[in-house]
């Protein structure tokens, strides 16, 4: 729900209306896209690391993940921008993008967690639904979007019904987002740098920002700009996460006047000030302290000289990503 308080703007992601996904599964499309997605794991281009090993006979590419998808946890987060059913969470392990300030490395860097195969992973979403929760919010998804979709089909066939939210740190290939078209409501992604050299340097990726932005792109064709219904339930859409990062090295500007020149002024952006010095992050003296309160208005205030007029100014009070 959008929440106006002053200039500030929140949002709450809770709807009870059938995903997307529930007439998918109905035509029978949901099925086909299980084995695509399989067949995809052979050579597999699932995130933009696009490594091209075979996952199926268990061979593991940069994400460190073979051919089941590894969850550290999952469970209701509730909090007072959430809604009172809360969200459903399911973190995966094994992010695809090394980011050396990562805030939850012992998950996204050293894999903390267990192996789920397609039956347990239907399970999860299963018991977050009767457990009340609105949606389930999918944590660091792009490199096993096969896993979800296999575990989506044996879900929806025993009433699985609520929305899924790509929570996802942005290094995604069209390959898996053309698999999820139909499938995903929510898109939430980070876009973290401008600047492939920075990317390189603090995620140890190639081509962030092309791929980034292709990627964000193709969400927004999918399901829109963030819609609401006449509640102020979220419907579906695109949501962007921008982190401001210290002496501006996450490319403020450049983010901004892209969403609004090629995506769409109406592009719901959410920019936080909450980067802290984590992980590894003391080994780079410009990455060393904490964001300060006039770096966050100036990254506002770029959002609002490109032209964008939807911006989350709450701090990022709502479902965050933990890295």
């Amino acid at each position: 729900m959008i929440v106006e308080t002053g200039s500030r703007r929140s949002i709450q992601y809770f709807t009870i209306m059938n995903a997307i996904y529930v007439e998918t599964w109905r035509r029978g499309e949901l099925a086909r896209r299980v084995e695509d997605s399989r067949n995809a794991l052979r050579d597999c281009q699932m995130c933009g690391c696009r490594c091209g090993v075979n996952r199926l006979a268990g061979e593991a590419g940069l994400c460190d993940t073979g051919l089941n998808a590894v969850v550290s946890s999952y469970g209701p987060r509730f909090g007072g921008e959430i809604g009172w059913g809360g969200v459903g969470n399911i973190f995966f392990s094994h992010c695809n993008l090394g980011c050396v300030f990562c805030q939850n490395s012992e998950v996204s860097q050293l894999g903390r967690g267990h192996e789920a195969t397609a039956q347990e992973l239907a399970e999860m979403m299963l018991a977050l639904q009767q457990g009340g929760c609105h949606n389930i919010n999918l944590v660091s998804p792009s490199h096993v979007a096969p896993q979800i979709i296999e575990g989506l089909q044996i879900a929806a066939s025993r009433g699985l019904s609520i929305p899924l939210i790509y929570n996802t740190g942005g290094y995604d290939s069209l390959d898996a987002l053309h698999l999820l078209e139909g499938v995903i409501d929510i898109y939430m992604p980070d876009m973290k740098y401008a600047d492939e050299e920075v990317g390189w340097r603090y995620s140890g990726v190639r081509g962030y920002p092309a791929i980034n932005r292709a990627a964000v792109k193709e969400m927004h064709r999918q399901v829109g700009d963030l819609k609401l219904d006449e509640g102020g339930t979220v419907v579906s859409g695109l949501v962007v996460r921008h982190l401001v990062l210290p002496n501006g090295l996450a490319g403020t500007a450049e983010t901004a006047r892209f969403l609004a020149q090629e995506v769409s002024r109406d592009t719901y952006l959410n920019i936080t000030p909450d980067y802290r010095p984590c992980y590894r992050a003391a080994e780079f003296p410009e990455l060393s302290r904490p964001v300060s309160p006039q770096e966050f208005l100036e990254a506002l205030d770029l959002a609002r000289q490109a032209g964008l007029v939807r911006l989350d100014e709450s701090h990022g009070a709502f479902l965050m990503r933990t890295d």
